[in-house]
């Protein structure tokens, strides 16, 4: 799991922004949205956009992720029974928010271009070994809670705020729960160090140039479709950026060295080290 260190400073602003224990649909009251502040910038709209597309996306990938684990009860039943469900209710909620304050965009359309996409990019996402493949979910479980934690210092919305806090709290539970079953499984395989790191790798290589990229050209397109491709390139530059500038790279790097399972004294060095070149990195 993770220590408290993590858990506390992760977990500050949802303390400070979300509801506790509410449920994203429970949160995201229509009536309340600001219109104005929302729609202050397209490439908030963008960034949500992205982030419902692929959240709305995530039973095919857990369903491949339960066929894998077919014998592992325990994992399958979290899977089906918490896993799934809190991923999808996280695009309906993020859905039904672009609904209101963005009417025109067809979402359903837009999201059916994408996941014509995604569906096959789901296909051959998997590990090769079930330790390797938790300690990769591990990774993408941090890439969606600094990314909702970025969006929470983006925007200037209180609904939408409250609402990302929620969702990035949840995704703090799967990490724990990930990391969790990955424990089990690296101590069955015997899987040494740097194994769990080349997966850890590869995984952080899909994160940055696949799923999240292909939302948001699909976001781009459908939204912008008079934009010629250097408008459109530039655009998603733009929002790309935008999340660079705001992103918590420590918590990235904190989160992405846990598997490893290093001495505290070492991970504290690479974590200082790592987080400044990923945030000056990130700036350019």
């Amino acid at each position: 799991m993770l220590n408290a260190m993590i858990v506390d400073r992760a977990m500050e602003g949802t303390r400070r922004g979300a509801v506790a224990g509410a449920r994203p649909l429970a949160i995201l009251d229509n009536a309340r949205i600001d219109l104005d502040l929302a729609r202050e910038s397209d490439i908030m709209f963008l960034l949500v956009c992205t982030a419902s597309f692929i959240e709305s996306g995530a039973d095919t990938y857990s369903g491949n992720l339960a066929r894998y684990f077919a014998d592992d009860e325990e994992v399958v039943t979290w899977l089906r029974a918490h896993w799934e469900p809190e991923e999808l209710q996280h695009g309906r909620a993020l859905r039904a928010y672009v609904r209101r304050v963005w009417p025109d965009f067809d979402w359903e359309a837009a999201y059916r271009g994408f996941f014509e996409e995604y569906s096959k990019l789901c296909l051959s996402s998997i590990e090769p070994t079930r330790a390797q493949e938790m300690a990769g979910r591990c990774v993408v479980e941090m890439g969606t809670t600094t990314y909702y934690q970025t969006l929470a210092a983006l925007t200037r919305e209180p609904v939408l705020r409250a609402l990302v806090l929620r969702i990035r709290a949840d995704e703090i539970g799967h990490y724990k729960h990930f990391y969790a079953f990955f424990r089990k499984y690296v101590e069955r395989e015997r899987l040494h160090r740097p194994r769990v790191l080349t997966a850890l790798i590869r995984r952080v290589i899909d994160i940055r140039g696949t799923d999240g990229e292909m939302a948001l050209r699909h976001a781009i397109a459908s939204r912008f479709p008079h934009l010629g491709r250097s408008s459109a390139v530039a655009l998603s530059k733009q929002a790309l950026r935008a999340v660079r500038i705001h992103y918590p790279a420590l918590l990235a790097v904190r989160m992405t060295l846990k598997p490893l399972r290093l001495s505290p004294r070492v991970q504290r060095g690479f974590e200082r080290v790592l987080a400044a070149v990923l945030s000056q990195t990130m700036l350019r």
